[in-house]
């Protein structure tokens, strides 16, 4: 072989395994990107889940099981830190292990929305139309939440 034909030889075999490194460095790129989505949707599904603590009409449980799954793809340590609290991982755990809700939330939650919704109904809405879909909200939710099973403490 001529000097000339091991040096394009050479570099063939060099340029290939530059190819293969930005592929691999593209699809890591896509891979970590992939991982900081997961944790930017799982900690705004975290905040909408502890806002829905406090506002009847957003349901809490839903988002924390977001929260969770993202989480888990995204960071073990986030993961095991959400399950951890004392609060918050109880609601992911019950329905994880159990598939159920506690009866206190059942009735705190139920007992908030036809308050919530009686009151922007009655004085608020000056709209038939908005009066029914209020009421078609309240009894959908109310149904959501009491067709799952009571967790027995």
């Amino acid at each position: 072989m001529s000097p000339r034909c091991y040096r394009t030889q050479r570099y063939t075999i060099k340029k290939n395994n530059i190819k293969r490194t930005q592929h691999f460095f593209v699809f890591w790129s896509i891979f970590a990107s992939m991982k900081i989505l997961y944790t930017i949707v799982g900690t705004t599904s975290l905040i909408l889940g502890i806002i829905g603590i406090f506002l009847p009409l957003l349901p809490t449980t839903p988002f924390l099981l977001l929260t969770a799954a993202m989480y888990f793809r995204s960071s073990p340590r986030l993961y095991y830190w959400l399950i951890q609290q004392k609060y918050l991982g109880s609601y992911i755990r019950n329905f994880r292990e159990h598939k159920a809700i506690p009866l206190h939330a059942k009735i705190v939650s139920v007992s908030l929305i036809w308050i919530t919704l009686s009151y922007c109904a009655i004085w608020i809405l000056p709209y038939i139309w908005a009066r029914i879909l209020f009421l078609i909200i309240a009894i959908s939710t109310t149904w959501h939440i009491v067709s799952y099973k009571t967790l027995k403490q």
